[in-house]
């Protein structure tokens, strides 16, 4: 088992991702992880559902604060690195309160691995950092560059660096479903912003199993993209009115529609690869390998190079409405 006897930190493991990472690594018993985030009533929630085991360590902490992130990390093997400020509409009106977080706090978890000798860390990153045109994505694409470039300026350093490129998680703690659901029990009524729109999904799963994956399969400075599916926000919408009327013994015919437009940073698709990117990177059955143009090119067991072109959910194929339900019905909808 990769994490039994290991020490792990999880910087933001109090949010969705972190708290499904957790519960995946403790089942390979490992020596400690510790949970570092700055919300004490999450951590305080997270200890009692899981029963205060004996082998999680909760640290209240920012990421924006150095010396606590080095202290955090002292005998850590392996690091994920989960913690952003992520609302669009957030970062959009606080720009540089996502700069602190988002890049500085990402350069102090570098530099803290270094100085820690930690063996691995993976960044999780967005789709929104490919030709950004919000805050978020432009602070989470130059957090990206500071860990694909820390490969090759870490000098002596042991540690590996590595970066995961999400989709949209379905279901997650200030995702657009759970919005849905808790507008049609309101108010019988949604606000879309656009129907038409197309995002990249992915299960709270698929989001865990590649992020472990790709701690465990990096060599250094490459980014890890998982394949996955491309939903129409219109037939998103369809099929969360008509769940949550079932459930609720609503009727879909009463629920209104409010089209509201694009918010600001929006875009009407998004894109987890460019063209550029496609020219060196490789291919596996279930995702996308970026090498880092800063180390020299490693080889992958059964990776093929990829096929020149970007990787956009306005070139893909959207999943039908059946196989949207399908996907909506592996989370837990009304929890």
């Amino acid at each position: 088992m990769f994490f039994k006897d290991k020490n792990i930190l999880i910087i933001g493991g109090t949010g969705t991702i972190g708290r499904s990472l957790l519960k995946h690594i403790l089942i390979q018993q490992p020596k400690v992880v510790r949970i570092f985030s700055r919300d004490e009533y999450k951590q305080f929630e997270l200890s009692n559902e899981l029963g205060n085991p004996q082998n999680v360590r909760f640290l209240i902490g920012d990421v924006r604060d150095y010396e606590r992130v080095s202290i955090a990390m002292q005998e850590i093997d392996y690091v994920f690195h989960v913690a952003a400020m992520k609302h669009v509409p957030a970062c959009e009106y606080n720009p540089y309160e996502a700069v602190l977080t988002n890049i500085v706090g990402t350069n102090h978890v570098i530099k803290a691995a270094i100085e820690r000798k930690v063996t691995k860390v993976v960044f999780t990153s967005t789709d929104k950092a490919i030709s950004p045109t919000n805050t978020y994505g432009a602070t989470k694409l130059t957090s990206e560059r500071l860990v694909a470039v820390a490969e090759f300026s870490k000098g002596l350093s042991k540690t590996t660096f590595a970066i995961v490129r999400f989709g949209n998680v379905l279901g997650s703690r200030g995702s657009v479903i759970p919005l849905f659901v808790k507008q049609i029990k309101r108010a019988n009524r949604i606000t879309l912003t656009d129907p038409s729109m197309s995002r990249f999904m992915m299960t709270l799963q698929q989001a865990t199993v590649l992020t472990i994956k790709a701690l465990q399969q990096s060599k250094g400075g490459e980014v890890f993209v998982l394949k996955m599916p491309v939903i129409n926000l219109k037939d998103l919408a369809t099929v969360v009115i008509e769940e949550t009327c079932n459930r609720f013994g609503l009727k879909p015919e009463d629920m209104q529609v409010d089209t509201i437009g694009i918010r600001p940073g929006e875009k009407m698709f998004e894109e987890l690869m460019t063209e550029e990117e496609s020219r060196w990177a490789l291919e596996l059955p279930d995702m996308y390998i970026i090498p880092s143009n800063f180390v020299k090119r490693h080889h992958y067991q059964d990776a093929v190079k990829a096929a020149y072109g970007t990787y956009s959910s306005h070139n893909q194929q959207p999943i039908s409405s059946e196989e949207v339900r399908r996907l909506v019905s592996e989370i837990n909808l009304f929890e």
